[in-house]
C-alpha cells in the first residue's frame, strides 16, 4: 500500500517518532548534525529495568490487559518498507482475535503524548508486519484476524505497576504518517526547528549545550 503524499525514503526508528513529540530538536542534532546520542546512568538502568520487567511478564497472568489467555513475544524486530520505519517492540500480545502492542516504562508520570504515539507507531508497524499483501506473517504461532484488529495498544509503566490502554485510532495513524513526514522535510532542508518551550524537558537533554537560545 502506498502513499502519495509521502517524501523520499529516509528510514527512520519509533524512538525518532518518541523524540519527536519529546523535542524536535533531538532529531536534528542526530540526522543533521550526525551527533550520536551518549548512553547515560539513567538509561542503562532503564535497559536493566526493561529485561527484570520482561522476566517477571513471563510469570504472570494477563488480567491486567483483560485477557485470559494469549501468546507473548518479546523484544520484536519490526519493520515497515511502506513507512520506511523500524523498532524493537517490548512486547507483544497475540489472540485469536488481535494482536496487542505493549511498551514498559519507567516514567511515574503516566500517560504522556510521546508515549502514546510511539505505541501507535509500534501498533502501525505490527500492522505491516503481520499482513504484508493481506497475507499473514510467521511472526506468531496462532491464527490473526485482518489488519483491523490491531486496534489498541498498552502502556506499562514499572514503578507504579499501573497500565494503561490506548485506543489506536485512524486518526493517530495519520497523525504518525504526518509527523513521519514532517521529520523527513526537516532533514533534508536541514531546519533546526524552534526551541522546545516547555523547558523542564532541557534540563536532561544530552543535547541541551548545542542549543545556543535555551536559558
Amino acid at each position: 500500500m502506498s502513499d502519495k503524499h509521502a517524501l523520499p525514503s529516509i528510514e527512520l526508528t519509533v524512538t525518532d517518532v518518541k523524540q519527536y513529540f519529546f523535542c524536535p530538536r533531538v532529531i536534528y542534532f542526530t540526522y543533521c548534525m550526525d551527533l550520536i546520542r551518549p548512553t547515560t546512568t539513567k538509561m542503562k538502568l532503564g535497559k536493566q529495568s526493561h529485561n527484570r520487567e520482561e522476566n517477571l511478564q513471563k510469570r504472570r497472568t494477563l488480567v491486567k490487559y483483560q485477557l485470559i489467555k494469549g501468546e507473548r513475544r518479546f523484544n520484536l524486530r519490526l519493520r515497515s518498507e511502506r513507512l520506511g520505519l523500524n523498532g524493537v517492540l517490548d512486547m507483544a500480545i497475540f489472540t485469536r482475535r488481535e494482536a496487542i502492542p505493549v511498551e514498559f516504562k519507567m516514567s511515574t508520570k503516566g500517560l504522556s503524548l510521546n508515549h502514546k504515539y510511539q505505541l501507535a507507531a509500534y501498533a502501525m508497524l505490527l500492522e505491516d508486519e503481520l499482513f504484508i499483501r493481506g497475507k499473514p506473517r510467521a511472526i506468531c504461532k496462532g491464527p490473526v484476524r485482518p489488519r483491523r484488529y490491531v486496534r489498541r495498544g498498552f502502556i506499562h509503566y514499572i514503578p507504579t505497576r499501573r497500565v494503561h490502554e490506548v485506543e489506536i485510532t485512524s486518526n493517530m495513524r495519520a497523525h504518525v504518517k504526518g509527523v513521519l513526514n514532517d521529520m523527513r522535510r526537516m532533514i533534508m532542508n536541514e531546519t533546526m526547528p524552534d526551541a522546545n518551550k516547555r523547558k523542564n524537558r532541557c534540563r536532561d537533554c544530552e543535547f541541551v549545550r548545542f542549543c545556543g537560545d535555551i536559558t
